[in-house]
């Protein structure tokens, strides 16, 4: 009998990884009945990481936290034992904005912040935040100050929200923000690895997706100049090399929060993976079946299929790939 696991990654736009899954089972149970089946639902960070935690050893809790404009959002976040996964853009994604209109310049972090609060409050030991898919560009500021940092005007009152905030910015004090998650273990699991300033930054690269003109680029990453600039004038001796890690310009910059309160970058696809108990699975599978909604060049700089192939390459397992769309060459 053989034995075939089934591990996709969701098709962005049309199912979530399990729906993909369970649809590619009852195809292969009418064509090959007596076939084995594992199902594995992944997910690298992104949009679907709470459902794909869930569909294994997680259970969801539903929270209500700070949408991206200021409105209140009810979203599942994963728990298991005393670890707790957040998923970023289900607090202040593209796809909670009210009637999807965008806000490049407010849309607040905020949210995530609640977020840790409810994981820290319920005594978790470990914070995955999956990063990717948000509708800010604040440099994880909304975030600091819902954990308690300072990020004030020259009179001492709290600056807006969003990056158009961080252009009034004169006072920082994280304090308070890094003695909250003090030994806890934040993990900021991303396939994203740009730093957080200039052109290769999170304002150049993703502003655009989220409603930003040329010129609100430039004055988002201005901001977040300034936030650098500030917290470097404090004292704060990372604040620059961090701002050119990779992974500090992922969600909009809350890759870059994370770090100051000292988190650590992981790789999504392969942390989920781990995290999902996939090796496990692969030893135990003669074929593995993935895919995902387009296969393309893209997809060869780490996505979860070919994560998931090199796995299985040490296993000795084959894999097939289904996809709504492959470009790459055979």
């Amino acid at each position: 009998m053989v034995s075939v696991l089934i591990a996709p990654d969701k098709f962005k736009g049309s199912l979530t990884s399990d729906e993909v899954a369970r649809a590619l089972e009852r195809g292969l149970r009418i064509a090959a009945p007596q076939t084995r089946i594992s199902r594995l639902a992944l997910a690298d960070g992104g949009e679907g990481s709470v459902a794909a935690a869930c569909a294994g050893r997680f259970r969801r809790k539903e929270i209500t936290v700070t949408g991206p404009t200021g409105q209140p959002v009810k979203t599942d976040v994963a728990v298991h034992g005393r670890t707790v996964l957040i998923e970023a853009a289900a607090v202040c994604g593209l796809g909670v904005l009210p009637g999807g209109r965008k806000a490049p310049l407010t849309a607040t972090s905020r949210g995530i912040g609640q977020a840790i609060r409810y994981a820290l409050a319920h005594d978790a030991d470990t914070i995955v935040l999956a990063l990717g898919g948000v509708a800010t560009t604040d440099g994880g500021a909304g975030l600091l100050q819902s954990l308690g940092a300072v990020l004030a005007h020259e009179d001492a009152m709290p600056i807006g929200p969003g990056g158009k905030g961080l252009a009034d910015l004169h006072t920082v004090d994280l304090t308070d923000a890094r003695t909250a998650l003090a030994g806890v273990d934040l993990i900021l699991a991303t396939d994203v690895d740009n730093p957080l300033l200039g052109p290769a930054g999170t304002a150049a690269v993703y502003g655009p997706q989220k409603g930003a003109s040329a010129d609100d680029v430039r004055q988002l990453d201005d901001g977040l100049r300034g936030l650098v600039r500030r917290l470097e004038a404090t004292g704060f001796t990372e604040a620059v090399p961090l701002a050119g890690a990779a992974g500090a310009g992922s969600a909009g910059g809350v890759g870059y929060a994370g770090m100051l309160l000292g988190g650590r970058v992981c790789p999504g696809a392969d942390y989920f993976l781990t995290l999902l108990g996939a090796d496990e699975l692969l030893a135990a599978s003669d074929l593995v079946v993935t895919g995902e909604g387009s296969l393309d060049e893209q997809s060869l700089s780490g996505k979860l299929p070919v994560a998931l192939a090199r796995r299985a390459s040490r296993h000795g397992t084959a894999v097939h790939a289904v996809a709504g769309r492959c470009t790459l060459a055979a």
